[in-house]
């Protein structure tokens, strides 16, 4: 007798993981023709046409008139600081992505961290006086998920003790303020081209300055201090932008009124669907221009029935992988906990934020139901 054939039963298929970002992607006949040009040119970096006409679209998109394009952000931020001169402290915010506090610390310099507004979650200006001591040598803040910075008030301070201003802007591509692009204050802002930003050369940064001494000078630094064929004046690095990433960037600046108005009616939904869902708090929306919706976070207080990391948890086994930016904060690795300015005293509100925030999935190509199912996540403990 043939034996019985047992089969499995047939489960539903599991839905597909969906991370907290994606990076748009355009579509690939509109790559093909300007990776033809590469290949005819033979030109892949060293400032090629793509490379010039990206900085030229940038100038004319960013509203700047001097900007620097780079390899990756943190490349960018490390010659700002040495275009600056920067030495001893620099004052900076514990509520970043680690890079921040590194590029300080690879070059020399001491962070000194100072706590944040619990509303804005940027840099506090109203603490940043009694961190300055004979030490400093700037202030480093960061625009945090693209909400400006109280850049008034920071450089009212700056100028009363002879400090220069860095922004970190890894997160402000394109924001504004009623003066126009939030990139003119300060002595230089650093951007962030990576795969996770609204906007993306694959990986890729930018530095927007002031003048033209500063600009020639940043970009000797990033092709390692040369002027010409046999002059070399500064000690440089490698921080030039490839042409194949150039083209990508301005693809991607074909399609981004598209991609960020739809990032901007996934927020909407977003504050729609969870208006009522008691414990649970959107940041402040922004006006139009004055945000990208690069992030969707929310913070969940005491009256969401569960705690933050269980909210954490049960959107990872919905195959939702949410993100707890910015924890830890950058100010507990074990290269900066020991520092007096990262006492958890000191930053009683970026501690209160970094244990209550989690980012919600958004990016343009999200669609209806996959927003739909990060929200039944956070809506099923009252359906139980």
């Amino acid at each position: 007798m043939a034996p019985t054939i047992r089969t499995a039963p047939e489960l539903p298929e599991a839905e597909p993981s969906l991370n907290v970002t994606q990076p748009f992607m355009p579509p690939l006949e509109e790559f093909l023709p300007y990776l033809r040009e590469i290949w005819d040119s033979k030109v892949l970096t060293n400032g090629g046409e793509f490379h010039d006409r990206l900085e030229a679209a940038l100038r004319a998109h960013l509203g700047v008139d001097h900007i620097a394009l780079f390899s990756n952000g943190m490349t960018a931020l490390l010659a700002a600081l040495r275009v600056l001169g920067l030495t001893g402290e620099v004052i900076t915010t514990p509520y970043t992505f680690v890079a921040t506090a590194h590029a300080l610390q690879w070059s020399g310099i001491e962070p000194v961290f100072v706590d944040i507004d619990p509303r804005t979650l940027d840099l506090d200006p109203r603490r940043l006086e009694a961190a300055i001591t004979p030490r400093t040598s700037a202030i480093l803040p960061v625009h945090c998920y693209g909400t400006a910075c109280d850049v008034r008030a920071i450089g009212d301070i700056a100028a009363r003790h002879g400090l220069r201003v860095i922004y970190d802007a890894a997160h402000a591509f394109g924001i504004a303020d009623e003066g126009g692009s939030i990139l003119r204050h300060g002595d230089i802002s650093v951007l962030s081209f990576h795969a996770t930003k609204v906007f993306t050369t694959l990986e890729g940064g930018a530095l927007v300055c002031h003048d033209d001494e500063t600009l020639a000078r940043i970009n000797r630094l990033k092709n390692f201090g040369y002027v010409d064929e046999t002059t070399v004046t500064d000690v440089g690095i490698n921080g030039k932008l490839n042409e194949m990433s150039a083209a990508f960037g301005l693809l991607q600046l074909r399609h981004l009124p598209a991609t960020l108005a739809r990032r901007a009616a996934i927020d909407h939904e977003y504050r729609d669907a969870l208006e009522d869902v008691e414990g649970i708090r959107c940041l402040e929306p922004r006006a139009p221009g004055q945000a990208n919706h690069g992030f969707f976070p929310v913070l969940v207080e005491d009256a969401y029935p569960m705690s933050r990391d269980a909210l954490h948890g049960a959107l990872r086994e919905a195959g939702v992988n949410a993100r707890r930016y910015f924890h830890p904060l950058a100010c507990a690795f074990p290269m900066y906990a020991h520092r007096p300015s990262a006492r958890r005293d000191n930053l009683p509100n970026a501690h209160e934020i970094a244990e209550r925030v989690i980012c919600l999935p958004i990016f343009a190509a999200m669609t209806d139901a996959e927003q739909a199912r990060v929200v039944e996540v956070i809506r099923r403990p009252y359906r139980a």
